[in-house]
């Protein structure tokens, strides 16, 4: 008698692992440079931690211009942080495989 190894991977409904901040789009790669929009905010100057949290579950943020309250929301380069008129792009910084969050 042979016992099955069990799978990595189910098809049983309900049985996908969500994140926080919901599925990842299929266009991005999986290894993808990613950081989170309140690491970002505060990588930026623009807020503290505490102030980042707020101003995010306030409403206050666009990400690529749609209102975004989730503080773990991943941010790739590219994406478009929009806080108080000002819009700050996430792009790789030059020599090195972290994001750069300069303006």
């Amino acid at each position: 008698m042979t016992q099955d190894k069990p799978s990595t991977s189910s098809s049983e409904p309900g049985s996908e692992s969500r994140s926080e901040s919901g599925p990842e789009p299929l266009d991005r790669p999986a290894a993808e440079v990613s950081i989170r929009l309140d690491q970002f905010l505060q990588g930026c100057g623009v807020a503290t931690g505490g102030q980042a949290k707020r101003m995010i579950q306030a409403g206050e943020v666009l990400v690529n211009n749609l209102v975004e309250t989730r503080r773990k929301k991943k941010l790739f380069v590219g994406d478009e942080v929009t806080l108080d008129d000002e819009i700050y792009v996430v792009a790789m910084d030059d020599g090195s495989d972290d994001l750069d969050t300069r303006e």
